[in-house]
């Protein structure tokens, strides 16, 4: 059943919970997805199954949510995130980020580690809008996001992709490999090799970069940016039954 948070900012945020044991588990979405994707949903059935706390919810602009998608930025959806988090759960969750949703879910492990118990990353594209967006910008891109504030990009997923001049700035704003970025629990990163939006690369330089004493990365020969194969969703499942169990008491 589909409830609402209304925020400390006014958003209206789209939530599914159910009750459970914990740690809890909290499912972050990626850029222009929604909480009835094939992952999201695989791991709620899953949840139900073994008893477990779980939320899934969708940030402002996306789903079910009130907003408006070309309004939005990554330090909105941040807080519409830990607003949930800290309204929705109780106690340290362990977070399963998607694509943008393991960039937000590393922004929760740096504003409230107290609630973060254990981090699973799906594709995570930490800083995508600089280093995916503006880094690939053609020079007359770059001119027309600045003077216009916007600029459209064709999509493999639909419509064309609206990038707007505050998504790229407010990035600025939300990097996270450019100081110290601690994860003082387990956490498990998982990439396929054949990403066509999130780089190996990138995968690997996260890691590199997060100090922690239980970091790995698994990758998958040939998985793409869905991540979302019966094969890809049952390693998602065992990932986080290796957190959870990983988690300190």
């Amino acid at each position: 059943m589909t409830n609402y948070l209304t925020t400390d900012t006014g958003r209206r945020i789209a939530y599914e919970r159910l009750e459970g044991q914990g740690p809890g588990i909290v499912f972050l979405g990626g850029f222009r997805s929604d909480m009835q994707g094939s992952k999201v949903v695989h791991l709620r059935d899953w949840a139900a199954a073994q008893g477990r706390a779980f939320l899934r919810f969708d940030y402002s602009g996306h789903g079910a949510s009130d907003g408006v998608f070309e309004e939005g930025c990554i330090g909105d959806w941040a807080a519409d995130a830990r607003a949930a988090i800290e309204a929705l759960t109780q106690g340290p969750q362990v977070l399963v980020g998607s694509s943008m949703g393991g960039w937000i879910s590393l922004l929760m492990a740096r504003t409230i580690p107290d609630r973060v118990a254990g981090l699973v990353t799906i594709a995570a594209a930490p800083d995508f809008t600089e280093s995916g967006f503006w880094v690939g910008f053609s020079p007359g891109q770059r001119e027309a996001l600045m003077r216009d504030g916007r600029i459209a990009l064709p999509s493999e997923y639909g419509e064309p992709l609206v990038v707007t001049r505050r998504l790229i700035e407010d990035g600025r704003d939300q990097l996270v490999l450019n100081q110290p970025l601690s994860l003082p629990f387990p956490a498990r990163m998982l990439q396929g090799t054949a990403d066509a939006d999130v780089q190996v690369s990138w995968a690997m330089d996260l890691l590199d970069h997060a100090s922690g004493e239980d970091l790995r990365l698994t990758l998958v020969k040939g998985a793409d940016h869905r991540f979302s194969s019966p094969d890809c969703l049952d390693l998602i499942v065992a990932t986080i039954e290796e957190v959870v169990q990983n988690v300190r008491e």
